[in-house]
Protein backbone atom coordinates (compact mmCIF):
# COMPACT_ATOMS: atom_id res chain seq x y z
CA UNK A 1 0.00 0.00 0.00
CA UNK A 2 1.45 3.60 -1.09
CA UNK A 3 1.15 5.78 2.35
CA UNK A 4 2.22 8.44 -0.27
CA UNK A 5 -1.24 7.84 -2.26
CA UNK A 6 -3.16 7.37 0.98
CA UNK A 7 -1.84 11.13 2.46
CA UNK A 8 -2.63 12.67 -0.85
CA UNK A 9 -6.30 11.08 -1.06
CA UNK A 10 -6.91 12.17 2.63
CA UNK A 11 -5.80 15.78 2.15
CA UNK A 12 -8.16 16.22 -1.21
CA UNK A 13 -11.19 14.44 0.14
CA UNK A 14 -10.61 17.67 3.44
CA UNK A 15 -9.88 20.13 0.72
CA UNK A 16 -13.18 19.45 -1.02
CA UNK A 17 -15.22 19.17 2.04
CA UNK A 18 -13.65 22.16 3.41
CA UNK A 19 -14.96 24.12 0.19
CA UNK A 20 -18.11 22.47 0.41
CA UNK A 21 -18.54 23.55 3.70
CA UNK A 22 -17.75 26.76 3.02
CA UNK A 23 -19.45 27.37 0.00
CA UNK A 24 -22.94 25.95 1.76
CA UNK A 25 -22.13 28.56 4.60
CA UNK A 26 -22.19 31.83 2.19
CA UNK A 27 -24.58 30.36 0.16
CA UNK A 28 -26.91 30.16 3.65
CA UNK A 29 -25.96 33.68 4.44
CA UNK A 30 -26.72 34.45 0.88
CA UNK A 31 -30.36 32.93 -0.10
CA UNK A 32 -31.46 33.16 3.79
CA UNK A 33 -34.87 33.56 3.86
CA UNK A 34 -35.82 36.35 6.94
CA UNK A 35 -38.38 34.89 9.55
CA UNK A 36 -40.47 38.24 11.43
CA UNK A 37 -40.22 36.80 14.63
CA UNK A 38 -43.85 38.32 15.42
CA UNK A 39 -44.89 35.62 12.65
CA UNK A 40 -42.85 33.23 14.79
CA UNK A 41 -44.61 34.11 17.97
CA UNK A 42 -48.19 34.32 16.49
CA UNK A 43 -47.85 30.87 15.38
CA UNK A 44 -47.20 29.81 18.70
CA UNK A 45 -49.92 31.37 20.06
CA UNK A 46 -52.67 29.59 17.69
CA UNK A 47 -54.45 26.44 18.44
CA UNK A 48 -52.81 24.35 15.77
CA UNK A 49 -56.16 22.88 14.22
CA UNK A 50 -55.60 24.27 10.50
CA UNK A 51 -59.19 23.64 10.39
CA UNK A 52 -59.15 26.72 7.78
CA UNK A 53 -61.73 28.51 9.21
CA UNK A 54 -60.11 31.54 9.30
CA UNK A 55 -59.84 32.11 5.37
CA UNK A 56 -56.51 31.37 5.10
CA UNK A 57 -54.12 27.74 4.78
CA UNK A 58 -54.19 26.71 8.13
CA UNK A 59 -52.42 28.24 11.11
CA UNK A 60 -49.14 29.09 9.09
CA UNK A 61 -51.01 30.93 6.90
CA UNK A 62 -53.17 32.84 9.23
CA UNK A 63 -49.76 34.14 11.03
CA UNK A 64 -48.00 35.09 8.30
CA UNK A 65 -51.20 37.43 7.15
CA UNK A 66 -51.08 38.58 10.94
CA UNK A 67 -47.82 39.35 10.88
CA UNK A 68 -47.50 41.15 7.68
CA UNK A 69 -50.73 43.10 8.86
CA UNK A 70 -52.98 41.63 5.89
CA UNK A 71 -55.47 40.02 8.72
CA UNK A 72 -57.09 40.81 12.21
CA UNK A 73 -55.51 39.85 15.16
CA UNK A 74 -58.69 38.02 16.26
CA UNK A 75 -58.76 36.29 13.01
CA UNK A 76 -58.88 32.72 14.39
CA UNK A 77 -62.75 31.71 15.17
CA UNK A 78 -61.38 28.45 17.03
CA UNK A 79 -59.00 31.08 19.80
CA UNK A 80 -61.66 33.45 20.04
CA UNK A 81 -60.94 36.35 22.34
CA UNK A 82 -58.19 34.77 24.34
CA UNK A 83 -55.87 33.68 21.38
CA UNK A 84 -56.95 37.32 20.12
CA UNK A 85 -55.62 38.82 23.24
CA UNK A 86 -52.76 37.06 23.23
CA UNK A 87 -51.75 37.63 19.57
CA UNK A 88 -52.77 41.69 20.29
CA UNK A 89 -50.02 42.01 22.42
CA UNK A 90 -47.65 40.14 20.46
CA UNK A 91 -48.39 42.56 17.40
CA UNK A 92 -48.50 45.63 19.74
CA UNK A 93 -52.21 46.33 18.96
CA UNK A 94 -55.14 47.39 21.37
CA UNK A 95 -57.51 44.02 21.86
CA UNK A 96 -60.25 43.83 19.95
CA UNK A 97 -63.18 41.74 21.08
CA UNK A 98 -64.58 39.45 18.84
CA UNK A 99 -68.19 38.30 18.25
CA UNK A 100 -68.85 34.64 19.37
CA UNK A 101 -70.40 32.90 17.05
CA UNK A 102 -71.84 29.42 16.13
CA UNK A 103 -73.09 27.78 13.46
CA UNK A 104 -77.15 27.17 13.03
CA UNK A 105 -79.29 24.62 10.83
CA UNK A 106 -81.99 26.26 9.13
CA UNK A 107 -84.40 23.04 9.39
CA UNK A 108 -86.39 21.66 11.82
CA UNK A 109 -88.26 19.32 9.67
CA UNK A 110 -87.52 15.91 11.86
CA UNK A 111 -88.96 12.48 10.70
CA UNK A 112 -91.85 12.95 12.20
CA UNK A 113 -92.73 16.77 10.55
CA UNK A 114 -91.61 15.97 7.27
CA UNK A 115 -93.02 13.78 4.98
CA UNK A 116 -91.33 10.95 2.47
CA UNK A 117 -91.96 10.10 -1.26
CA UNK A 118 -90.48 7.11 -1.04
CA UNK A 119 -88.08 4.48 1.33
CA UNK A 120 -83.90 5.61 0.17
CA UNK A 121 -81.64 2.71 1.57
CA UNK A 122 -78.11 3.52 -0.56
CA UNK A 123 -75.41 5.52 -0.19
CA UNK A 124 -75.95 7.58 3.13
CA UNK A 125 -74.04 11.06 2.29
CA UNK A 126 -75.79 14.15 1.41
CA UNK A 127 -73.76 15.57 -1.56
CA UNK A 128 -74.56 11.97 -3.13
CA UNK A 129 -78.89 12.76 -3.23
CA UNK A 130 -78.22 15.08 -6.50
CA UNK A 131 -77.78 12.09 -8.54
CA UNK A 132 -80.91 10.87 -6.44
CA UNK A 133 -84.12 11.10 -8.02
CA UNK A 134 -86.24 14.09 -6.14
CA UNK A 135 -82.44 15.09 -4.67
CA UNK A 136 -83.75 12.33 -1.78
CA UNK A 137 -86.31 10.82 -0.08
CA UNK A 138 -87.91 13.80 1.86
CA UNK A 139 -90.33 15.62 0.22
CA UNK A 140 -89.20 19.12 1.11
CA UNK A 141 -86.31 19.93 -1.52
CA UNK A 142 -84.95 22.14 0.73
CA UNK A 143 -84.76 20.99 3.59
CA UNK A 144 -82.31 19.06 5.84
CA UNK A 145 -81.33 15.83 4.40
CA UNK A 146 -80.08 13.99 7.36
CA UNK A 147 -77.01 11.93 5.93
CA UNK A 148 -74.51 13.68 8.19
CA UNK A 149 -71.63 15.17 5.34
CA UNK A 150 -71.53 18.21 8.00
CA UNK A 151 -70.65 15.83 10.61
CA UNK A 152 -67.51 14.20 9.06
CA UNK A 153 -66.58 17.85 7.93
CA UNK A 154 -66.68 18.64 11.43
CA UNK A 155 -63.45 18.80 13.34
CA UNK A 156 -64.96 19.94 16.88
CA UNK A 157 -67.23 16.81 16.90
CA UNK A 158 -70.37 19.93 17.11
CA UNK A 159 -72.86 18.67 15.11
CA UNK A 160 -74.74 15.66 15.09
CA UNK A 161 -78.12 13.89 13.04
CA UNK A 162 -81.03 13.80 15.87
CA UNK A 163 -84.71 12.19 14.39
CA UNK A 164 -83.31 13.14 10.69
CA UNK A 165 -81.87 16.15 11.23
CA UNK A 166 -78.20 17.90 11.59
CA UNK A 167 -78.04 19.77 15.05
CA UNK A 168 -75.05 21.59 16.33
CA UNK A 169 -73.77 21.74 19.93
CA UNK A 170 -73.07 25.44 20.47
CA UNK A 171 -70.87 24.86 23.55
CA UNK A 172 -68.59 22.39 21.01
CA UNK A 173 -68.85 24.53 17.70
CA UNK A 174 -65.99 26.92 16.96
CA UNK A 175 -67.75 28.56 13.62
CA UNK A 176 -64.81 27.19 11.56
CA UNK A 177 -67.60 26.94 8.61
CA UNK A 178 -66.38 24.19 7.41
CA UNK A 179 -70.09 22.75 8.22
CA UNK A 180 -70.81 25.96 6.12
CA UNK A 181 -69.15 25.03 3.29
CA UNK A 182 -69.68 21.27 2.87
CA UNK A 183 -74.15 21.19 3.01
CA UNK A 184 -75.09 20.71 -0.53
CA UNK A 185 -78.23 22.68 0.41
CA UNK A 186 -77.09 25.82 2.10
CA UNK A 187 -78.76 25.23 4.90
CA UNK A 188 -76.12 25.95 7.96
CA UNK A 189 -75.44 29.73 8.75
CA UNK A 190 -72.81 30.86 11.15
CA UNK A 191 -75.01 33.41 13.74
CA UNK A 192 -73.93 35.66 17.03
CA UNK A 193 -73.70 32.81 19.93
CA UNK A 194 -76.03 34.97 22.04
CA UNK A 195 -78.75 34.89 19.25
CA UNK A 196 -81.62 33.03 20.63
CA UNK A 197 -84.62 33.65 17.88
CA UNK A 198 -84.06 31.67 14.62
CA UNK A 199 -85.97 30.52 11.73
CA UNK A 200 -86.01 26.96 11.55
CA UNK A 201 -86.42 26.66 7.56
CA UNK A 202 -84.99 27.62 4.25
CA UNK A 203 -87.93 26.50 1.17
CA UNK A 204 -88.03 28.78 -1.27
CA UNK A 205 -91.73 26.82 -2.13
CA UNK A 206 -95.09 28.37 -1.96
CA UNK A 207 -97.70 28.09 0.59
CA UNK A 208 -99.28 24.51 -0.68
CA UNK A 209 -96.29 22.65 -1.29
CA UNK A 210 -94.33 23.79 1.88
CA UNK A 211 -97.86 22.22 4.13
CA UNK A 212 -97.61 18.96 1.90
CA UNK A 213 -94.48 18.15 2.42
CA UNK A 214 -93.76 19.52 6.10
CA UNK A 215 -95.66 20.53 9.28
CA UNK A 216 -93.00 23.19 10.11
CA UNK A 217 -92.23 24.77 6.97
CA UNK A 218 -92.48 28.49 6.38
CA UNK A 219 -95.11 29.56 4.11
CA UNK A 220 -94.25 33.17 3.86
CA UNK A 221 -97.38 34.67 5.30
CA UNK A 222 -95.21 37.87 6.81
CA UNK A 223 -97.06 37.86 10.14
CA UNK A 224 -93.44 37.90 11.98
CA UNK A 225 -91.81 40.19 9.66
CA UNK A 226 -95.15 43.24 10.78
CA UNK A 227 -95.17 41.76 14.19
CA UNK A 228 -91.37 42.67 14.68
CA UNK A 229 -90.94 45.80 16.24
CA UNK A 230 -87.08 46.39 14.59
CA UNK A 231 -87.80 45.42 11.84
CA UNK A 232 -85.05 42.55 11.60
CA UNK A 233 -87.26 39.88 9.85
CA UNK A 234 -88.05 39.93 6.08
CA UNK A 235 -89.78 37.59 4.12
CA UNK A 236 -87.82 37.23 0.84
CA UNK A 237 -88.72 34.12 -1.59
CA UNK A 238 -91.48 33.10 0.71
CA UNK A 239 -89.30 32.54 3.44
CA UNK A 240 -88.97 34.12 6.82
CA UNK A 241 -85.41 36.09 7.61
CA UNK A 242 -83.42 37.51 10.57
CA UNK A 243 -81.14 40.37 10.15
CA UNK A 244 -79.55 39.52 13.66
CA UNK A 245 -77.68 42.73 13.76
CA UNK A 246 -81.40 44.12 14.24
CA UNK A 247 -83.11 41.63 16.59
CA UNK A 248 -82.73 41.66 19.79
CA UNK A 249 -84.11 38.29 20.61
CA UNK A 250 -87.63 39.80 21.78
CA UNK A 251 -89.56 36.60 20.03
CA UNK A 252 -92.38 38.52 18.60
CA UNK A 253 -91.96 37.38 15.50
CA UNK A 254 -91.98 33.72 17.46
CA UNK A 255 -95.04 34.18 19.23
CA UNK A 256 -97.12 35.05 15.62
CA UNK A 257 -95.62 31.88 13.36
CA UNK A 258 -98.46 29.99 12.88
CA UNK A 259 -95.98 27.22 11.88
CA UNK A 260 -94.03 27.45 15.01
CA UNK A 261 -90.53 27.73 12.08
CA UNK A 262 -89.34 30.03 14.05
CA UNK A 263 -87.38 28.85 17.13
Amino acid sequence: MNIEGIIVATIVVAAVGLFIGIFLGVAGKKFAVETDEREIAVREALPGNNCGGCGYPGCDGLAAAIAKGEAPVNGCPVGGNEVGKIIAGIMGQEVVESVRRTAFVKCTGTCEKTKENYIYTGTEDCEMMSFVPGGGAKSCAYGCLGFGSCVKACSFHAIQIVNGIAVVNREACKACGKCVEKCPRHLIELIPYTQSVMVGCSSQAKGKAVTDSCDTGCIGCRKCEKACPNGAVTVDNFCAHIDYEKCTNCGACRDVCPRNAII
